[in-house]
């Protein structure tokens, strides 16, 4: 389980040394564009998400049209899952997203990546394809942390939609209802929203979490192995 620490904490330690691939590399107009179309999102956090996509590119992963950034320091009660088209940078969705029953309650404080944990898992993910399951239309999702979210294809960690993702039941209980650790969405979004993001899309879950932070390959983009992808 990944230990999690308190936001100031992490505001509080060093910078960490981040290396991005060219195409993208510390690409301050495109994070611009980003914050001023999500003016609700944390620029930290889409900094952040930017340059883990742009070094699983530099890897040798095939670079990413979109990008999904999920807070899970946000409670479930506030749109934390925001849907960026980076190359025409256009915002696609701002949404409502369910965090895992065992993460917590309004606000996600425990993650993990073993199997029956019931919580969501942080990191960089990579969108594979979409298919009707036992939650309707879900799109299944390769985690690309090894020891992070790895096991999130074996663990059927994927978005699907949820009658309990609904603003009327934050406003009744205090909270949107929570999944075994999927990244739940709207029932009337959960369609496009999974068509936009299949195939090769990457998808980035944050906590300020300074184990995570400081020992992800993908935010420090150093030059050892990434995990090979899945996906054909």
């Amino acid at each position: 389980m990944i230990r999690p620490l308190r936001f100031a904490a992490l505001l509080a330690a060093p910078v960490l040394a981040l290396c991005l691939p060219p195409a993208r590399a510390a690409d301050s107009r495109l994070l611009q564009a980003l914050t001023q179309l999500a003016p609700q999102a944390n620029p930290r956090v889409l900094d952040l998400a930017l340059k883990a996509a742009g070094c699983a590119a530099a890897s040798g992963l095939p670079a990413s049209q979109r990008l999904a950034v999920i807070d899970y320091s946000l409670p479930s009660t506030q749109p934390r899952l925001w849907v960026f088209d980076l190359d025409r940078r256009k915002l696609l969705f701002k949404e409502l997203v369910a965090h895992g029953r065992n993460s917590g309650d309004n606000l996600a404080t425990r993650f993990s990546n073993r199997n029956d944990s019931l919580e969501s898992s942080l990191g960089l993910f990579r969108t594979q394809d979409a298919y009707q399951g036992h939650n309707g239309y879900s799109l299944r999702m390769e985690g690309l942390e090894p020891g992070v979210n790895d096991n999130a294809f074996e663990r059927a960690i994927v978005f699907h939609g949820a009658t309990y993702v609904d603003p009327a039941v934050a406003a009744r209980q205090g909270r949107i209802g929570r999944s075994w650790g999927c990244p739940a969405v709207r029932r009337a979004v959960a369609k496009p929203l999974i068509d936009t993001l299949k195939g090769g899309q990457y998808v980035f879950a944050y906590y300020p979490d300074q184990r995570w932070l400081s020992g992800s390959p993908y935010l420090q983009c150093s030059n050892m192995r990434m995990t090979a992808s899945r996906a054909p």
